[in-house]
């Protein structure tokens, strides 16, 4: 299968490296050149939004679009350029081809507005208050107007290498609890791009998945077990457990039941293998 990875980047780069393993032939796009460090990849570099490079990017036989791009400022024409005029471009000039069955659009848990410890999954309602999750919720029907199989990943925090800030927060001691119980939804870099892979792959696939692991957690006790294996001090601050609850618990329950497992299932597996790098 022919596949374009739009938006080579941190999630994005590590999907690149386990199509080319699968065997698939892998287009990546970014923004700037990147270094052809596999020769398995082509690499391609376009702006989105220059009509001109977009036109002759060579994507004759696309068969499949994963679209990772992520907004490179946080204001809503950021948002705007990233999430729906840059895959609507990009899809109108992938359908020129004739040749696209499937894509696959990184999509966010922040297209869910609850905000009071409830749980969600792929019915509960998406109506989100602020522009990066109606942005975000725009793309996905941008996406499920491409004319082909259209799956939207919505993917929580994404922690990983060379992304441990809350880890570095606790370990420095700069880390305060919330004042309440605060749920909160992450992913491992390796299981969002495992979960792409898996998606781009799936026979018949649901329209949409959450992409977050196995165990929405109140932030407290992911800062309390950080600094309980870090060794560092436990964070401060005054926690009320009986407190009224924020956040949300997003529930992965159909992303598991089609078949992906998880190699880090909970933030303990994700945090204790960036401790022991």
């Amino acid at each position: 299968m022919r596949v374009l990875v739009a938006g080579a980047g941190y999630v994005g780069a590590q999907l690149v490296r386990l199509l080319a393993d699968a065997g698939h032939e892998v287009l990546a796009l970014r923004r700037s050149p990147q270094a052809a460090a596999d020769s398995r990849v082509r690499w391609l570099a376009c702006d989105l939004a220059d009509a001109r490079a977009l036109a002759a990017l060579p994507l004759a036989g696309v068969e499949a679009l994963a679209y990772l791009v992520a907004a490179d400022a946080r204001d809503e024409a950021a948002y705007q350029r990233a999430y729906v005029d840059g895959l609507a471009s990009l899809l109108a000039r992938l359908r020129a081809e004739s040749a696209l069955k499937r894509v696959l659009f990184a999509s966010s848990t922040s297209v869910y507005a609850q905000d009071d410890g409830s749980w969600v999954d792929e019915s509960s309602p998406t109506e989100p208050l602020d522009f990066p999750g109606q942005r975000v919720l725009e793309g996905e029907g941008v996406a499920r107007g491409a004319g082909c199989t259209a799956i939207a990943l919505r993917l929580g925090g994404i922690y990983g290498p060379g992304r441990t800030a809350l880890l570095e927060r606790v370990r420095r001691g700069g880390a305060r609890l919330p004042s309440a119980p605060h749920f909160t939804n992450r992913i491992h870099r390796d299981d969002a791009a495992r979960a792409c892979a898996h998606l781009l792959a799936l026979p018949a696939p649901a329209s949409c998945y959450v992409g977050v692991d196995c165990e929405p957690a109140d932030q407290a006790d992911v800062m309390r077990w950080i600094a309980a294996r870090a060794g560092a001090q436990p964070p401060r601050g005054a926690y009320d457990a009986s407190g009224a609850p924020s956040g949300k618990r997003c529930s992965s329950a159909r992303l598991r039941a089609s078949g992906f497992t998880f190699t880090h299932p909970s933030y303990r597996e994700g945090y204790s293998a960036l401790l022991s790098q």
